[in-house]
């Protein structure tokens, strides 16, 4: 029995491409060839490929999407030739990169923290940074990851503890899911927590997941078996990854969630770098100061230390005004009755 060719399918990124051409969910794709979404994630980064039946309906489903894209292609009259684009300026691309993820990302530190006054201010922290270094970030590759990961960082800084606004807890969701849920994600570790919402929330990839959270492709499958786990001992309903997203996202959207204006975190950004360039600046003239007052009133010689005073033997130590002692009396008529070369002693009269 000689075996049929397989069928060939198109790269990775092409499946993709297609997929998103066509207005197809990763959900839509998986239902019509009969597979999880998992799987079709793991066909569009290329880590899996189908196999059997699978690949056939797949591959079939690829080139109807193929077809359509070539047939819509065809019947599109041929452009006018467009008049040039404006590029943006700084500001304008900045506004336009917070519209589209500032919503979001709010959303998303509310489940990494719990906090909503937290989320909102790891988001508008993040931006600022980002409108400061804004020549970097706009030539990043993913201004949003960048953007994303920089929110995260300051989310789960463990130094917010310390600070008075944050040391109690904020009102949990009215819903009792709601809160089960919240209450089950607060419990996992930080890197767990980070890596769940990015691959079953975002939905993320796995190499790039474990990329973001600064940890190898092994380990963030760890992290993220294990975060599973604790979730489906705690809400088995949640069991099904395809769930847990979907209530993630619901969690997330049932919060009241406001970001700032992108004007007002420029502003705010701005505020901040000249602050801290005056400060740096104070600081600089204070040390020129004190190194040029230091060198002003250094010794510009060497000055020997007094050497400390030595006891003389046969002298009793004086303590105080008073009578002499029997010592000092017999010492002071020795003295009186030697006779000694040189000069005559100067004595005291007695009175």
């Amino acid at each position: 029995m000689t075996q049929s060719p397989s069928i060939p399918l198109p790269p990775p990124k092409e499946r993709r491409r297609l997929r998103e051409a066509g207005s197809l969910t990763q959900d839509q794709v998986a239902e019509r060839v009969g597979v999880t979404r998992e799987t079709v994630r793991g066909w569009e980064s290329g880590r899996t490929n189908p196999r059997g039946r699978k690949r056939e309906a797949y591959a079939k489903l690829l080139g109807s999407l193929t077809e359509v894209e070539v047939t819509v292609a065809q019947e599109e009259p041929a452009p006018e030739p467009a008049e040039p684009a404006v590029p943006l300026t700084p500001a304008q691309a900045f506004d336009a990169l917070y519209a589209f993820c500032a919503p979001a990302l709010v959303r998303q530190c509310y489940l990494l923290t719990g906090r909503r006054e937290l989320a909102r201010e790891s988001v508008e922290r993040s931006f600022q940074l980002a409108w400061q270094r804004w020549p970097e970030v706009a030539v990043d590759r993913d201004p949003a990851g960048w953007v994303r990961a920089t929110a995260y960082e300051y989310a789960l800084s463990p130094w917010h503890r310390f600070r008075p606004r944050y040391r109690h807890p904020e009102p949990p969701p009215a819903d009792p899911s709601d809160r089960a849920l919240m209450d089950v994600l607060l419990r996992l570790p930080s890197p767990y927590r980070r890596t769940l919402l990015l691959y079953d929330g975002v939905g993320l990839d796995l190499p790039e997941t474990a990329a973001e959270t600064e940890a190898s492709t092994p380990a963030a499958a760890g992290r993220l078996e294990h975060a599973r786990e604790v979730i489906a001992a705690r809400l088995p309903e949640l069991s099904d990854p395809v769930e847990l997203h979907r209530r993630l996202a619901e969690l997330a959207s049932t919060e009241r969630l406001r970001a700032a204006k992108p004007p007002t975190v420029r502003t705010g950004s701005e505020r901040r770098a000249r602050f801290w360039t005056r400060a740096a600046i104070a600081f600089t003239v204070a040390l020129i100061g004190t190194t040029a007052l230091t060198v002003r009133t250094a010794p510009t010689h060497y000055e020997p230390p007094i050497a400390p005073g030595a006891e003389i033997q046969g002298v009793p130590p004086r303590a105080a005004q008073g009578a002499l002692s029997e010592a000092e009396m017999e010492l002071r008529d020795k003295l009186r009755g030697e006779m000694t070369s040189g000069p005559e002693r100067v004595l005291p009269l007695s009175r």
